[in-house]
Parts: C-alpha cells; sequence; structure tokens
C-alpha cells in the first residue's frame, strides 16, 4: 500500500519528526535478509539493523516458521505462578552465553522494561542484605537507558529528559568519556580516559558509599552517538565498584548478541557486571522481549523466607511471553548455525578501514567504531544544530541506503549478516551524501 493511500493523521509516531514525515513519508512494506523494500517497490539497504536489532537479517526462515507453529500451539500462559518449557528452555540458554556466573534470567517485554527492572532489582537486593540505605543510582552523562521513569533519571540525554520535570529522586551522573581534543579519530578502542572512572570516586565522597546501590552504563554508549570506553574504563569501574559494594550494571541492549565480536560486550571488554539488560537482538527485533541476567548471587539474596511467598514484588503480563520465547530461541539457533555472534570481530577491521576513509570528507570532525557499530560525528550547522546530520541521512535514504542519525553524528550498525560489498555501500552512501550537504 503506498502512502497516497493512507490516512496518516491519527498515528502519533515515536521518536519522529511527525509534521516532516508525514509532508514526505519513508514507508517500508517488506524486508528480506539485507534489505527493506519501500512502498514504491525500491530496495533500501539497512545499515542499522532495523533499529540496533535485526542482527541475523531480515525475514529469517526458521525464526518465522517458529513463531508461526508456537502462535497455534500456545499463544499465551500466564507469568505469575505458572509457566511454560520454552521460558525456561531460553532462560538456560541465556545463562550459557553470558559471562561466567551470571545465570539468572528475568523476561521483560523491552530494554526500557529491562532497566526499570535492573534498577529495582539492584534497589531491592541491599534491602534484603540489611543495607537499605543504598537507594541512589548513579548513571551517566550521554547515557541511554530507555524511556521510562527509571531510565530516563540514570539516563544522560537532555533531549530525553528535559521535558519529563524532576524525575527520580536520588540520581546523580558520572561524567561522559566522549574527548574530541585527545581521542578524535580513534580505531577501536581510544587510548585516552582511563581516569574519567574516577569521578565515580568524587560522587562517593560527595554522597558516601553507604547510601550508592548501583552504577549503570552502556559498554558502548549507542544512541548518544557510538561513544566507545577508553582503554581500562570499564576495568577500573568495576573496581571501585567492588571497593565500595556498589552494584555494577551493564546496559547492554545494543552491545549484546555480536554487536562487538562477542556474545556480549562484557566479553568484549574483559568485564563481568552484577547484572546486564538485553533486548532487541534476543529475539531478532521479530517479536519485542527483553532480559536482566543477574548474577547467582543476588538471585540468591531473595531467596528466603517461606517458600511459598514471593520473592520479588516485580514482573509484567508479558514476560516470558511464548511467541518471544520461541523467537528468541530460533534466533539463537540462527546465530549459532551462521557463527554470527563472533563474526563482527571478522568484519571490524575491514569495517574501521573503510569508515576511518571519511576523515577528511566535508563536515567531518570525528570517526569511531568497535565490532560492526560505527559513528561520524559531523560539525553542527550553524544556528540548526542536527540539521545537517539529518540532511545527511535524508540524501542517504534517497540513495537507497539506511543510516542512522542522533544530534549531528551518524550511526551504523548494519545487521552482522553483511558482506563487505554491503559496508562498501553504506560507506559510499554516506560519502557522496557529505560532499552534497551544505
Amino acid at each position: 500500500m503506498s502512502h497516497a493511500d493512507l490516512d496518516m493523521d491519527a498515528y502519533w509516531m515515536p521518536f519522529t519528526a511527525n509534521r516532516q514525515f508525514k509532508q514526505s513519508p519513508r514507508l517500508l512494506t517488506r524486508a528480506d535478509g539485507m534489505y527493506f523494500t519501500d512502498d514504491h517497490g525500491r530496495q533500501v539497504l539497512d545499515g542499522i539493523a532495523g533499529l540496533w536489532c535485526v542482527n541475523a537479517g531480515h525475514n529469517r526462515p526458521r525464526i518465522v516458521q517458529a513463531i508461526q507453529e508456537q502462535a497455534a500451539e500456545l499463544d499465551f500462559a500466564p507469568p505469575f505462578q505458572m509457566g511454560h518449557p520454552k521460558a525456561f528452555e531460553l532462560a538456560s540458554r541465556l545463562a550459557a552465553l553470558a559471562p561466567e556466573g551470571m545465570n539468572k534470567v528475568f523476561f521483560t517485554n523491552s530494554g526500557s522494561e529491562s532497566v526499570e527492572t535492573a534498577l529495582k532489582m539492584a534497589l531491592a537486593y541491599h534491602r534484603v542484605r540489611g543495607e537499605g540505605q543504598r537507594t541512589r543510582l548513579i548513571g551517566r552523562e550521554r547515557g541511554y537507558h530507555g524511556v521510562n521513569f527509571g531510565g530516563l533519571s540514570v539516563g544522560g540525554m537532555v533531549a530525553n529528559r528535559k521535558m519529563f520535570g524532576s524525575l527520580l529522586a536520588g540520581v546523580d551522573h558520572l561524567r561522559h568519556t566522549h574527548d574530541l581534543a585527545r581521542n578524535a579519530f580513534s580505531v577501536g578502542q581510544p587510548a585516552h580516559g582511563a581516569e574519567l572512572a574516577d569521578d565515580l570516586e568524587r560522587l562517593v565522597a560527595l554522597h558516601d558509599a553507604s547510601t550508592i546501590a548501583a552504577v549503570i552504563v552502556e559498554p558502548v554508549a549507542g544512541s548518544s552517538g557510538v561513544l566507545i570506553p577508553p582503554q581500562g574504563y570499564l576495568q577500573r569501574l568495576r573496581e571501585i565498584c567492588d571497593r565500595h559494594g556498589i552494584l555494577l550494571i551493564f546496559d547492554e541492549v545494543i552491545t549484546g548478541f555480536g554487536r562487538t565480536g562477542q556474545p556480549f560486550g562484557a566479553q568484549t571488554f574483559g568485564v563481568t557486571p552484577d547484572l546486564m539488560t538485553v533486548a532487541k537482538g534476543l529475539t531478532n527485533g521479530c517479536v519485542p522481549m527483553g532480559a536482566v541476567i543477574a548474577k547467582q548471587q543476588i538471585h540468591d539474596t531473595f531467596m528466603q523466607g517461606p517458600d511459598h511467598l514471593i520473592e520479588f514484588f516485580h514482573g509484567y503480563t508479558y514476560s516470558g511471553h511464548p511467541l518471544a520465547c520461541a523467537a528468541g530461541l530460533a534466533t539463537l539457533d540462527t546465530y549459532a548455525e551462521d557463527g554470527l555472534l563472533t563474526r563482527a570481530s571478522e568484519l571490524q577491521g575491514y569495517f574501521a578501514e573503510q569508515l576511518h576513509a571519511l576523515r577528511g570528507e566535508p563536515h567531518v570532525i570525528d570517526v569511531r567504531n568497535l565490532g560492526l557499530v560505527g559513528g561520524v560525528e559531523l560539525t553542527p550547522r550553524a544556528g540548526q544544530p542536527t540539521k545537517r546530520a539529518f540532511d545527511t541521512f535524508l540524501d542517504c535514504w534517497q540513495q537507497g541506503v539506511l543510516i542512522r542519525t542522533t544530534g549531528d553524528i551518524l550511526a551504523l550498525s548494519p545487521p552482522l549478516i553483511a558482506d563487505r560489498e554491503h559496508l562498501d555501500r553504506m560507506i559510499d552512501a554516506i560519502r557522496t551524501a557529505l560532499r552534497r550537504v551544505a
């Protein structure tokens, strides 16, 4: 169906310039492999894995079949005081992929819900341990942790926060790690900035460690512009948390399931958190689903008192939904069959080479990369922040390539099935657009 046949008035679109879109719609009607098809029948190369989520590419037969069969067999099962086999099977499979010791899985429906769940787990964990005064949560400037009130509160993207009041009390933020002066055009992890983790010591001195429940960071900050952690930064953050009894939460909604070259960013960077949030690539984007993966110790701390009582008063109607579990299991099978959870490590050298070839193109002030995620930062247009990047996005769309923008940063996160030819086309489209955009 063409946009000319649609009444677009009723739909209030998320994170979209609604008026601009409805004047010149970009409608996707089909998808297969590396490509979308738009309402004009034109193929569009997917340079962002849908929205950081379609890691195995579109329309994978095993996943499609699993969803169809599950819908006919068991469409829904109540998750409170009941269960179904695939939820337990998927949890076991996830625990086997996770860093050692992280072997308890709590299902949600999105990355935002996973963050809310992890924050509540951290607060409740300290209370159960007898340290109920640990109520403070620490996020990071330029962090993105979804759009619910907890995630917004620990998040650090100003545009996401400014409309919604004071948010949660008792939240503070670490400095971000973005340092153009010292780290511009770094290939992989920047050399400078590990000492920025020491900002946590400043907050400990300000608030006292005994009041802090958890620190939450993205291993790679994706939505704020592909900010790669400096060498040693995450390790130092882990050490400081351990020293003060603070839980460390990794938001792996974007970095999970092969994006950094290992199943999870924690494994790529060699740092194990206490809690880890996942979503997106868990089901290849086919059915909404998220999860929190917790260390055994955290789970076991809740398992006390009479065994007929609920240990953790939290959950969702659709936690562990049968269709989502079926999609998740088929997705993990597809990743395994195609070797996708480590494929980014094979392509990252070529991807980095092609991406960094954009250095010297008009408006480019930084290029950064890790695994199969890349960012290209542009100089803002005077008086029109974000407009140059948005115009570049539109130009690439007209060329048949879908990229993503955040502020004046272009982001690429192609499906892990991408070949060199696909990467070449993405980079060529950006190069062409940059030479045309004022």
